[in-house]
């Protein structure tokens, strides 16, 4: 009789167990919470180009001093750096892009 007893008690504990995991269970996040995520990546991504824009500026400026060549390497490292800036925040999209797409794809192989 002692192993139904026992029995009885796992089986309580369980369900107690179960109904605790879903009261603690984590909210879903609004609306407002995935704008401000959104908010997050962009100012990522114009952070990303302006990083890459100041760093070929700094290049630039830093050979135009030591070389007197003023505007040559500032103009070259500038574009450079824009187009290191711009590749970063694309690639940055992709990533953010890919989670997104393969919902798209499931979905549609279901379908």
């Amino acid at each position: 009789m002692s192993k139904d007893a026992d029995r009885a008690r796992l089986d309580a504990l369980e369900k107690r167990l179960a109904s605790a995991k879903l009261t603690a269970a984590p909210p879903r996040r609004s609306e407002k919470e995935n704008h401000y995520s959104q908010a997050q990546v962009a100012w990522r991504m114009v952070i990303e180009l302006v990083a890459g824009l100041m760093i070929g500026f700094g290049i630039g400026y830093g050979l135009d001093t030591l070389l007197g060549t003023m505007p040559l390497f500032l103009v070259i490292f500038i574009f450079a750096g824009l187009a290191a800036g711009v590749k970063t925040m694309l690639r940055s999209a992709k990533e953010l892009q890919e989670p997104k797409a393969a919902a798209v794809a499931d979905q549609q192989k279901e379908d």
